[in-house]
């Protein structure tokens, strides 16, 4: 797997011009090892250049033990995947600048789906943390496709 490279991606952007756009969000995957239950965190950083042209992405996956009891209410895993996009921001805000930037998690805000158990502290968290209002599903492409992709295409 390829190591994710902080210092490449800030100088991506610190490089890119004012008006590309930044967007920044995460996803997990569940899975068994061992008859243990795991979760692989992906992050991605969308550089969209000029905000009209193509993109660069920048992507890290990290597995950790997932302890949630609930599948159908994923609410520390998803907890976990807004705790790495508060992060990633937090790391990248001096460069991002004056840029338009949006944060994404991968939420759905529909009762009707088990990630909706977290949305009001996930949007309350990256509030508090970051200063700005998140986007959520389905507005919220960076987590569910970029995200979603970056694992597969690395083949981890």
């Amino acid at each position: 797997m390829k190591k994710f490279d902080l210092d490449a991606c800030r100088s991506y952007i610190e490089n890119a011009s004012e008006t590309s756009k930044i967007y920044i969000g995460a996803d997990s995957e569940r899975y068994r090892k061992g008859g243990v239950w795991y979760a692989d965190y992906t992050v991605a950083i969308v550089i969209h250049n000029d905000g009209n042209k193509g993109c660069k992405i920048f992507g890290d996956v990290s597995s950790e033990r997932d302890f949630d009891q609930k599948k159908a209410r994923p609410s520390i895993r998803l907890m976990n995947e807004v705790y790495r996009v508060a992060e990633m921001y937090l790391k990248l805000a001096d460069v991002i600048g004056d840029r338009y930037f949006e944060l994404h998690l991968d939420i759905n805000p529909d009762e009707m789906h088990g990630s909706s158990c977290v949305i009001t502290q996930s949007i309350g968290y990256i509030r508090g943390m970051c200063g700005i209002t998140p986007k959520v599903k389905p507005s919220a492409f960076a987590a569910s496709y970029a995200a979603d992709r970056f694992k597969e295409i690395l083949h981890v």
